[in-house]
């Protein structure tokens, strides 16, 4: 899983046609690190099918306004240019799962 460095990588991602996950999370978040190893397990589980990246919402507030999460962690599953669906809070695998199975046949 890469760490998104920048507004511009982030906006370069949102381009790509293939399926991205993005985690918006925080290291001082329970919620966040509670979920982080599951993310982890599935970036795994999912290499070569989906791209997983993570962004850090304090060092990024201004992104945190401009998609409009209130709350961490969130999750957006993306596709052609196209955030395809959300996620937030903490969520079970088996949810993640049939997210990013539809994320990959859209």
């Amino acid at each position: 899983m890469k760490a998104i460095e920048n507004a511009k990588e982030l906006e370069n991602l949102l381009k790509e046609e293939h399926a991205i996950f993005i985690d918006f999370y925080a290291d001082t978040c329970p919620p966040c690190q509670a979920l982080m190893p599951i993310v982890e397990k599935l970036a795994g589980d999912y290499e070569g099918k989906v791209e997983f990246h993570k962004l850090d919402v304090h060092k990024f507030p201004d992104l945190r306004t401009k998609y409009q999460i209130g709350s961490i962690p969130a999750l957006f599953f993306v596709k052609n240019s196209e955030i395809l669906d959300k996620s937030v809070g903490v969520v079970p695998e088996s949810t993640l799962v049939d997210k990013l199975e539809s994320l990959i046949k859209a």
